[in-house]
């Protein structure tokens, strides 16, 4: 199946056609990273990153594509020819699916020439910024849930198919366990779960005789919607009845609540239920649950087995994106050389990091994280010296890491496609959840918690603060020559 290189901003296409027609097209390196921590939060767990190489490999222009364009009356004929045959075939440097990062760092480097390098911006962004946002939102709603015994989700709505599917993928790598959506599930390998509507029991004559039916068709999977009519009228009565019915039958239920007030109820039904001896059924809860409801419904010790996270985690909740950017970092000149370049604003949080760049992480003798390091691509950075910290958005502020300080540290930034084409083998679903949880493992929980996370260090290298400053220096006293 092929990605339609239209899902791309029309300006991007205008610019091509513009390099194209005049003949410039040099090598570039463009960077792509975010500038704050979505949610007030401490971090982001980064996702996306295979879903794109996919879309990368199969990106082109069909015959319609190119039709439509053309009859844009925009588009010179040869540039329409040209994007005929259009097949990225550039590199990309990334940091590892499921990786917890942090502002400032690039989070993945493009290395091809200017017009592939801009035609991808929107597909880029679209993909990681989405997938990233989501796969932290569950990252949180799983934080906030955990309590000793092991949470499941259910991941309800997205809009379309695409969405779902994005939706659901970058969910799952938060920690999400399971999705209501039956494609993911065909798609991703992910365990599928789902219970009844409030239809199911609305068209049976009774609440009672549709708890039956349902358990008579799926013992295994027996959830009960119980607050159709009344949650504590009549609604855990007939799912008792029916639990105790099961029970004989060597099966457990579980009842699912979507509506009323979720510290209170889930108390009164786990009463209930252990009382007539169903200690072992479980209670879900959903309706628009939050990870501050989450969390607090945790921290009370409400009796919730399960939860079911819908619309506040697919939309993003309070946030509606990442604010991640995708930046010309270096690009070439006529002679052939490459040297850095950098996007300079009145805001110095605006004005970008220059040169191609790695990220360094640093890490104690237990494995836990101590800080980031981005340095330039050429410096050579090894274990056992002492290392000095500046700043990313400041020109004096930093501090030392001293050699006894740290047990290792290991680059971030690893080629996974060349030429176009994927470099490495692809993970499933699975495994970059694992690794996410590895990831966010490594760091201190006070870096993690929902309300005023500790700041994770992330500077500058002293090389790379210099070229910056050089640069900064170099350009404020051509715009004053100029004037």
């Amino acid at each position: 199946m092929h990605t339609s290189a239209l899902i791309t901003d029309f300006y991007e296409l205008t610019m091509m056609q513009g390099y194209y027609l005049n003949k410039h097209n040099p090598e570039v390196v463009f960077d792509m990273f975010y500038r704050t921590n979505p949610f007030e939060g401490g971090y982001v767990v980064f996702a996306g990153l295979h879903d794109l190489v996919d879309k990368l490999e199969s990106l082109q222009f069909s015959d319609t594509d190119i039709e439509y364009l053309g009859g844009l009356g925009m588009f010179d004929p040869s540039f329409l020819e040209y994007l005929k045959t259009y097949r990225f075939n550039g590199d990309i440097f990334a940091i590892e699916e499921g990786t917890v990062v942090f502002p400032g760092e690039p989070l993945l480097r493009v290395h091809t020439n200017l017009i592939e390098a801009q035609l991808i911006e929107g597909l880029l962004l679209n993909t990681l910024n989405f997938q990233s946002l989501i796969a932290t939102k569950a990252s949180r709603m799983a934080l906030a849930s955990k309590r000793g015994s092991l949470m499941e989700f259910g991941l309800r709505r997205a809009q379309g198919n695409d969405g779902a599917l994005s939706a659901s993928r970058a969910a799952f790598i938060g920690g999400c366990q399971v999705t209501s959506n039956t494609l993911a599930g065909k798609t991703f390998n992910i365990p599928v779960a789902g219970t009844m509507a409030h239809s199911w029991i609305m068209s049976f004559p009774s609440e009672l005789e549709s708890f039956r039916t349902y358990a008579r068709l799926y013992p295994d999977n027996a959830v009960l919607l119980i607050d159709t009519y009344d949650t504590l009228g009549s609604g855990i009565d007939n799912a008792i009845i029916v639990g105790l019915e099961q029970q004989k039958k060597g099966k457990s239920i579980g009842v699912r609540i979507d509506s009323g007030d979720l510290s209170y109820l889930p108390r009164v039904i786990r009463k209930k239920l252990d009382d007539a001896g169903l200690t072992d059924a479980r209670i879900v809860v959903s309706n628009d649950l939050t990870e501050e409801i989450v969390q607090t419904l945790v921290h009370d010790e409400v009796p919730i087995d399960s939860w079911g996270i819908g619309t506040h985690l697919v939309t993003g909740g309070s946030q509606a994106s990442l604010n991640g950017v995708y930046k010309l970092a270096s690009k070439q000149k006529e002679d052939g050389s490459i040297v850095p370049t950098m996007k300079i604003s009145n805001s110095f949080e605006k004005t970008t990091n220059p040169g191609i760049k790695q990220v360094y992480r640093f890490y104690d003798a237990e494995g836990g994280a101590l800080a980031d390091l981005v340095t330039l691509d050429n410096e050579q950075i090894t274990a056992g010296r002492k290392y000095t910290f500046y700043h990313p958005f400041a020109e004096a502020d930093f501090f030392e890491m001293q050699s006894d300080k740290y047990a290792r540290c290991e680059p971030l930034l690893k080629m996974v496609m060349q030429e176009g084409r994927r470099l490495v083998e692809k993970p499933s679903l699975q495994q970059i959840q694992a690794y996410a949880q590895k990831s966010l493992e490594t760091f201190h929980k006070s870096y993690l918690r929902q309300i005023n996370p500790h700041i994770y260090k992330v500077s500058l290298s002293s090389k790379l603060k210099k070229l910056k400053m050089d640069l900064l220096v170099a350009q404020r006293r051509k715009t004053k020559e100029e004037q």
